[in-house]
């Protein structure tokens, strides 16, 4: 069974750093996101590991697991949003306690999806993958990034729908700040491998690539206990971005997902757009792509509105979805079904 926490208005967020904090030369962006959500009606509780960061990370493991443990236990705090992501918050798993986490949404991607996706596998609590604190610093945020509140404010038992974007950010341009955060130029296109209409249906999981790989092996990715007792063998439909691997290395990555059984009872993948998915000897990723549609027999889109090259719709893991991409453009409905 999948629980699902749900976002109250005026509600608290606790800002802690699992992974990176934002350190003294970009305290400037989190002290400004956290102005815009209070004008926005919420309140903002900044724990001490979100405004450090030395050695690739905001705090030794044990410490952002205790300051995680303590915000995830406070009453006082509805909703845990990171400042972004980073390199290690694998480390901090070990200190966390995944049997007292209360029903409350956690939300982030890049690093993140690593916390994200161990929780709801090993506890069936549905968690967000979506924009993360500094994202939402802009005195305005874009239509698709807009609805993070609402996919937080659906009841269970109810679904919610979003479409992909109309136009995506092609690079970060930290110097020249915009009203709505993203400098949104390039329109975008929800490709598949087929000229044919994509329909996809099953439970949401995924992540960013990079890290979630990891947990295959760890007491921490147990997707098959997942599939068992908290779906019970419903399909899942997988969702993935590529933050830093070239095409040999995400081939390797899916590859050993495959084998570890990640991919049994999938019915269907989607990609998000990358800044990576540099082509080694001329094999790019839409080979990887085909190759996998030809492996697995499910359908697979591509170039979706997930991960580093935003902006991103909301994906709930755990959440039964129904997706459709016809002509470019695609729409995602999940429901919040138990």
């Amino acid at each position: 069974m999948i629980r699902y926490p749900f976002l109250k208005k005026n509600a608290t967020i606790g800002v802690t750093a699992p992974s990176s904090g934002v350190g003294i030369q970009n305290a400037e962006l989190l002290t400004l996101a956290s102005s815009r959500l209070k004008s926005q009606g919420f309140n903002v509780i900044i724990g001490e590991t979100a405004w450090k960061q030395d050695k690739a990370k905001s705090a030794p493991a044990n410490v952002r697991g205790h300051e995680f443990n303590e915000m995830i236990k406070d009453d006082g705090i509805d909703v845990l949003i990171p400042p972004w992501g980073g390199e290690l918050l694998i480390e901090a798993l070990e200190f966390i306690d995944f049997d007292a986490l209360q029903d409350k949404w956690i939300v982030g991607y890049s690093d993140i999806s690593v916390l994200l996706l161990a929780v709801t596998l090993t506890t069936g609590l549905a968690t967000a993958h979506g924009a993360n604190l500094i994202d939402l610093r802009g005195e305005y945020s874009d239509d698709t990034t807009a609805l993070w509140h609402a996919v937080l404010e659906t009841p269970v038992g109810e679904s919610i729908v979003q479409h992909s974007s109309l136009k995506y950010q092609r690079e970060w341009q930290h110097d020249v700040p915009s009203p709505c955060v993203f400098h949104l130029t390039e329109e975008t296109y929800w490709k598949s491998l087929t000229t044919d209409a994509v329909t996809m249906k099953g439970r949401l999981l995924g992540g960013c690539i990079d890290v979630i790989r990891h947990l295959i092996g760890t007491p921490y990715g147990k997707l098959q206990h997942f599939q068992q007792e908290m779906i019970h063998d419903e399909p899942i439909v997988w969702y993935l971005e590529n933050c830093e691997l070239n095409t040999a290395d995400l081939r390797r990555s899916l590859v050993q997902m495959k084998l570890a059984g990640w991919f049994e009872n999938c019915s269907g993948i989607m990609f998000g757009r990358s800044p990576a998915n540099r082509p080694v000897d001329n094999y790019t990723a839409e080979d990887i792509y085909a190759e996998l549609f030809e492996e697995l027999k499910v359908p697979i889109v591509y170039d979706i509105d997930c991960g580093h090259v935003p902006p991103q719709v909301t994906f709930i893991n755990g959440a039964y979805a129904e997706i459709e991409v016809a002509d470019g453009v695609g729409t995602v409905k999940q429901y919040f079904y138990e």
